[in-house]
Order: C-alpha cells, then structure tokens, then sequence
C-alpha cells in the first residue's frame, strides 16, 4: 500500500469555489495530497463579496475534528476563516494535540472587503493560536492588525516577519507583499534567516482566493515532508501560475486556476 501524505484545512466555504475550503481541496488534490476539511463557517459568497455567514454550532465544530483525529492520518494542517473566539478555544486545543505542521492564514477580511472574524476574536487569535502556528501567513493588512504596525516599504515587511516570530510565538512567518507595487515579493523568517520569494506581477483583476490557495499549497507540500523553505518556494510557483491561468469567472474578482500547473511539474 503506498503511503499517501494528508493535509486537513479548517476553514469557512465558498460556494463560488475560488476560496475558502473549496480552494483549499482543489490545491490539495492538484499537489498529490490527500484533502480532509473540518468546516467553521458557512459562508455565501462569489467573485464580488460576502452576502451572508451562519457559523456551525461549537459541538458540531468539535464532532467534526474529532471525526477526523479518531479515524484519518493527517500530516499537516491549515486553518483559513475562524470567525469567533468560542470557535478559536476549541481549534486551538484541538491542534495543540497534534503534533504536525500547522499553517495558519489568517483570515480577517475577504478580498472584497467584507470582515470575516469578530473584532473581539482578534486578540484571541494572536494570543492563543499564533503561538502553536508553525507558519503564520499574513498579508499586509494582516501583518498591520497582528503587530498594530504600518507596513509601508520592504524592509518594513523583512522587520516586520521577524517581529511576527518573535514576539508572537510562531514558529515562522511569511509576509506577503501582494499589496505592493512591482514585482510580488514574500519575505519569509524561518526563526534563522530572512528568506525572498520572488515572482513577477500578474496584470489581472483575477485573484479570488489567491491568499488561500498560497497556504494550502504550502500545506500540501508540508504534508508530504518538505522543508518549509522549499514548501514555500514550491507553493509561491504554483500560486503565481495560478494567477497566471486564473478565471475570467463571474461579475467581480474571478477565481485564481488550481489545475493550471500539475503536480508532476511544480514538484520539480
């Protein structure tokens, strides 16, 4: 029987199929990963925004994490959209008995604008989940609410993973610099050295999801034994072609294309 690599994202949906755990299983499967989702919330919503949430009852949360850690392997783990502090409490002791790699995005406001977390649940999340992170993966928004930081040049961003990792906890971080001009450059801060990821900008209004699937690619290749580095560096290819390839789909920001590189190329 041949060994098969699990990666499990625990997130909100989406219908429209661009993010969320949706976006999450397609990158799975397209990397060769075994996908398994633990839903927080649903969430309806498409390419131009947030038109309702209803959160799953607590016990239902926990049925379902349960589900898994009683019955499946999983080998590494992401969570995207947790939206309140009671939901936070429980995925928190829930990872905090697994010992395997955890990403975390973290998740405060969809693309379109719309908050998806609870502005109380905010220091919740940076003090009690941020610390069992093996990788933290903030945008710049993001990065700005966790430190209460403006984020304004690169050497900002450099500074600003190192203080993601130092004072909050994590084991890494991974600034993302999709907001900047020019080119798109990450900087990663693996508790040691500060690692660029680099890839040229892609002119497109196109990039539903692009914060997600950046993640669950780098789940999946956590899953299956890669460094983090070289998750990371395989995982910003595969979400630059994604972008490349992505969906003139619907009436606002169209989805990113999860099979437009295999899995036999971006492993390279």
């Amino acid at each position: 029987m041949n060994q098969v690599s699990c990666a499990l994202t625990i997130a909100g949906t989406d219908p429209s199929g661009g993010a969320g755990v949706q976006a999450d299983l397609k990158t799975f499967q397209e990397l060769k990963s075994y996908g398994m989702s633990v839903i927080t919330s649903v969430v309806a919503q498409n390419t131009t925004g947030v038109k309702g949430v209803h959160h799953l009852p607590i016990n239902m949360l926990d049925n379902q994490l349960e589900a898994i850690s009683s019955d499946m392997p999983v080998h590494a783990i992401k969570t995207g959209m947790i939206a309140t502090e009671e939901m936070m409490g429980a995925v928190a002791e829930w990872i905090a008995k697994m010992n395997v790699s955890y990403v975390m995005d973290p998740v405060m406001v969809a693309q379109s604008g719309d908050p998806l977390i609870e502005k109380e649940a905010r220091l919740y999340l940076k003090n009690h989940l941020v610390p069992l992170a093996s990788l933290l993966t903030p945008n710049i928004p993001e990065t700005e609410d966790l430190l209460g930081e403006k984020i304004e040049t690169k050497e900002d961003m450099k500074q600003a993973a190192v203080s993601i990792v130092e004072k909050l906890g994590c084991g890494a971080a991974l600034v993302k610099g999709g907001h900047f001009q020019g080119d798109a450059v990450d900087y990663l801060y693996d508790g040691d050295w500060i690692h660029t990821f680099r890839s040229e900008r892609i002119e497109t209004k196109n990039t539903h999801g692009t914060g997600c699937t950046y993640s669950a690619a780098i789940t999946a290749y956590l899953s299956q034994g890669y460094p983090i580095v070289r998750a990371v560096k395989l995982a910003k290819y595969y979400v630059t072609e994604a972008v490349r390839h992505s969906f003139d789909l619907g009436h606002g920001s169209g989805p990113t294309n999860h099979f437009a590189v295999r899995a036999e190329v971006v492993n390279k």
